[in-house]
C-alpha cells in the first residue's frame, strides 16, 4: 500500500471512530473539505503541516496517521454520506 493510501485510510478510520463528519474535521482543522476527501481517497499529497493540523484536531500523534496494521483497515468503514438527522 502506498503511503498516501495508508494516511488516507488511517485518517478516515480515526474520523469515523470519533463520529466526526468530513465537514466538521475540515472546518476544525482549517482544511478544505474536498481536499480532505481527496486525502481520504489517497488522491492528494498533503504537507506535513496539514497532517499536523489534522492529527491535532483528531487528538492523535502525527505518527498515528502513518501506522500500519496487519488488518485491512478499509474493511468495515461505511462508504458515502451519513443519513440526515431529523
Amino acid at each position: 500500500m502506498r503511503g498516501r493510501e495508508l494516511v488516507g485510510l488511517n485518517l478516515r478510520r480515526l474520523r469515523v471512530e470519533r463520529d466526526i463528519s468530513q465537514e466538521r474535521l475540515a472546518f476544525d482543522s482549517g482544511v478544505d473539505r474536498s481536499y480532505l476527501g481527496g486525502m481520504e481517497r489517497g488522491e492528494e499529497n498533503p504537507t506535513v503541516d496539514i497532517l499536523d493540523r489534522l492529527a491535532t484536531t483528531l487528538a492523535v500523534s502525527i505518527a498515528e496517521l502513518f501506522a500500519a496494521t496487519g488488518d485491512d483497515i478499509s474493511k468495515g468503514l461505511k462508504r458515502g454520506r451519513k443519513p440526515a438527522r431529523h
